[in-house]
């Protein structure tokens, strides 16, 4: 019989395909991030619990372009900034990717809110444009000249947090307890340039990162960098903690309804 592609691999199959992942070259992506100041209470408001904010309400843009061999992938994320236990680090809202292969992985086994979508980075001379869209709405846009070179950062390590769950068969809660994960991620960076521009949040019922807004921006960069992830479940997560916020992992067209986080009496 002709081999059944859908069949059981065997296991010197299974170990060859684990030992060719594991010897991948360094793969290099070019991209923008960008960095603000938003809302103290909108950060908050948007942390699931067990994560906290930090001492500083930022949050990060990454859109970037990846250099995988004749597979070209565009990548981004929303993040923003968030502590666990005394670790500091970032949890995205929403990664749009371009191809149906960069969402499985990191969703099956990070718990990472990755989307389809349409992420470009788009360079003309000094001008560059990066933006992320889905559903037809441009939801960020990035764009201003690029400046001189920065000086390199040392290599680092930095934290995201996800939180790997299953909704329930039956249509309510979830099937197990959630996980909370410490993806924690080795980069270098290879040249990194200083961007004078600006930051659009466009309103979208799916992706409403408007409520985020750039009250100071920090900084804009284009840099080029590659790096590689490990990831560990840290916590079992309370499933009613975690239940009113499952709805930032999927296109919910209700969470148009909800009201943004109330100013406290007697401010501005």
């Amino acid at each position: 019989m002709a081999r059944v592609r859908y069949g059981a691999r065997t296991e010197a199959e299974v170990t060859a395909t684990r030992t060719a992942s594991a010897k991948l070259p360094d793969i290099w992506s070019t991209g923008v991030v960008a960095l603000w100041e938003t809302d103290p209470d909108a950060v908050a408001a948007v942390l699931p619990p067990p994560l906290k904010p930090t001492g500083r309400p930022l949050v990060r843009v990454n859109i970037s372009k990846v250099d995988l061999p004749g597979y070209p992938l565009g990548a981004g994320s929303f993040a923003v900034a968030a502590a666990h236990d005394g670790t500091e680090g970032w949890y995205p809202l929403v990664m749009p990717m371009t191809h149906e292969r960069a969402l499985t992985g990191g969703r099956e086994v990070f718990g990472e809110p990755k989307k389809l979508g349409e992420v470009s980075v788009e360079r003309d001379g000094p001008a560059v444009r990066a933006s992320m869209a889905r559903h037809g709405i441009a939801f960020v846009e990035v764009r201003g000249t690029v400046g001189g070179d920065l000086p390199l950062p040392e290599p680092a390590h930095k934290t995201d947090f996800y939180f790997k769950f299953l909704p329930a068969v039956g249509g309510s809660g979830f099937d197990g307890d959630p996980l909370l994960v410490h993806c924690v991620r080795h980069e270098k960076v290879r040249r990194l340039q200083a961007v004078t521009g600006d930051v659009v949040l466009r309103e979208s019922m799916y992706d409403p990162v408007a409520d985020l807004p750039v009250l100071r921006l920090v900084e804009i960069t284009l840099g080029e960098k590659t790096g590689d992830q490990r990831g560990r479940v840290v916590e079992r997560v309370d499933p009613r903690a975690l239940l009113p916020y499952v709805h930032q992992r999927y296109d919910d067209p209700r969470q148009v309804l909800d009201a943004p986080p109330q100013a406290p009496e007697g401010s501005l």
